[in-house]
């Protein structure tokens, strides 16, 4: 059974033969069977009264399932990834290279106690489903000073390598055909009242959601001056573009509409490092790029420039009265970005929360903690939707025939 939509007094479902509401079958006004169209309707309408309010301040947080294409119920290669297929590829490309070390064998020396692989007679063991790649490379890290000198160069290239492949497995190129970043930008937009500008928040490092704006000719705020070289300056969020009517007497202004700000609590394959500061380049030109990468220590690491003032943002945002926050892609597994959250919705009473996923019937300490909020009535619905499927169908203005 799949479940397409639950809030705190309706929960919609199909199970292969039956939509149903609260568990009674759904029928159509003549009696008929409902079709697919007319339940999808059901669910636009449950969404549309949710996030169709008077929202003075609209946030949007895009994980990795963000970047994931889906087709004929697989991953499209080509974009994105999830941090498992990341470990499945690192797993593969340490054993190719006799140089390196394989990942068990890091595992090994770190005192990693989940086997990597699968324990079985087949020669092409598959990746045990509880590797966790997030924990392994926090004990890498922190086991790292106690290398011994005959393992030390072979551990940092080692080390070295599963970082670059992260890199270049998280970079994609935006499609317009495939992707749907744009018409999502597009229809969330039209939700927000000028002054206020939409803001997307995001833990994902590639450049799509920057490169769909462009393709649809919106202004992307990132926190980056608009100079020649851009550096990095979090007073940008607060600016807006306006520009004088002329009127004598009223002094009116007219707000740039189009205009987004993109926090990348993570970091970008385009952000790097120099003597000047934090500086935004082309993906082209990045030989470090800044970026927290996957591991148990990231709340550590988000104290440090530039992640601060990005995290600090976020956090304000969710604190401002009449907020509706909307996630894609993020399974709530991030425990320090998904306490944020949780302590919003307790504390800022007016706060909307809808979470989107391919699957909200999901179980982590976190997304639980949500479901039990939602039953005590706080402004939570789940939405089963991704990104580049339905969500932006669901978003949509709904019109009641």
């Amino acid at each position: 059974m799949i479940t397409h939509f639950i809030s705190s007094n309706s929960i919609y479902t199909h199970d292969g033969n039956d939509y149903c509401k609260n568990g009674i079958k759904l029928i159509n006004e003549d009696g008929s069977p409902m079709t697919d169209s007319a339940f999808n309707l059901l669910i636009k309408k449950e969404t549309s009264s949710f996030i169709h309010k008077s929202f003075t301040n609209i946030v949007i947080l895009a994980g990795a399932g963000a970047s994931v294409l889906c087709t004929s119920g697989k991953i499209d290669a080509r974009f994105g990834k999830t941090v498992f297929m990341l470990a499945e590829l690192i797993n593969d490309a340490l054993k190719q290279d006799p140089n390196l070390f394989t990942l068990q064998e890091l595992a090994n020396l770190c005192k990693y106690n989940t086997p990597v692989e699968n324990k079985g007679k087949s020669a092409t063991s598959k990746l045990n489903p509880s590797f966790n790649l997030e924990d392994f490379l926090s004990d890498l890290l922190s086991f790292e000073k106690y290398v011994s000198n005959t393992d030390q160069t072979k551990y940092i290239q080692s080390k070295d390598k599963i970082f670059k492949l992260i890199v270049s497995n998280t970079s994609y190129d935006y499609d317009n055909i495939c992707l749907k970043h744009a018409a999502f930008i597009n229809t969330v937009s039209h939700l927000v009242r000028t002054p206020s500008k939409l803001t997307i928040v995001t833990t994902n490092y590639d450049t799509l959601i920057e490169d769909a704006a462009d393709s649809i000719g919106y202004t992307v705020m990132d926190g980056f001056s608009f100079s020649h070289r851009p550096y990095f300056d979090s007073d940008m969020f607060e600016w807006n573009l306006v520009k004088d009517i002329e009127n004598i007497k009223t002094r009116e202004h007219e707000y740039k509409k189009n205009i987004i700000n993109l926090l990348k609590l993570h970091g970008s394959l385009t952000w790097e490092r120099d003597a000047n500061g934090i500086r935004r380049k082309e993906k082209t030109d990045v030989v470090n790029p800044i970026m927290i990468f996957p591991s148990s220590n990231k709340y550590m690491q988000s104290y440090q420039d530039p992640y601060f003032e990005l995290f600090t943002k976020f956090q304000e945002l969710l604190k401002r009265p009449n907020t509706l926050l909307i996630t894609t892609g993020f399974s709530f597994a991030d425990n320090h970005i998904s306490q944020m959250i949780i302590q919003a919705i307790l504390h800022n009473k007016s706060l909307a929360t809808l979470i989107s996923d391919y699957n909200i019937t999901q179980s982590n300490p976190n997304w639980d903690k949500l479901t039990e909020l939602m039953k005590q009535n706080y402004q939570i619905a789940f939405l089963q939707a991704s990104m580049n499927s339905d969500l932006t169908e669901y978003l949509g203005e709904y019109y009641d025939n």
